[in-house]
């Protein structure tokens, strides 16, 4: 866990950049809006996922 967290603190501008153009390399540029899409749909599917979770824990703590 620690090493995780030390890994964070080391991203800067050049790690950032690397990781761009490496991610341009293996996908090419036509491919990164479609994968930026797929990734945008996966996030709201996962909020709408927990927020579905949430409303039964509400109605319950109501009727209690």
């Amino acid at each position: 866990m620690t090493l995780y967290l030390m890994f964070l603190g080391m991203i800067g501008g050049p790690q950032i950049i690397l990781i761009i153009a490496v991610v341009l390399l293996l996908f090419g540029g036509r491919k990164i809006p479609e994968l930026m899409r797929g990734l945008g749909s996966g996030i709201k599917e996962f909020k709408n996922a927990t927020k579905e979770e949430e409303k039964p824990k509400v109605e319950e703590e109501k009727k209690s």
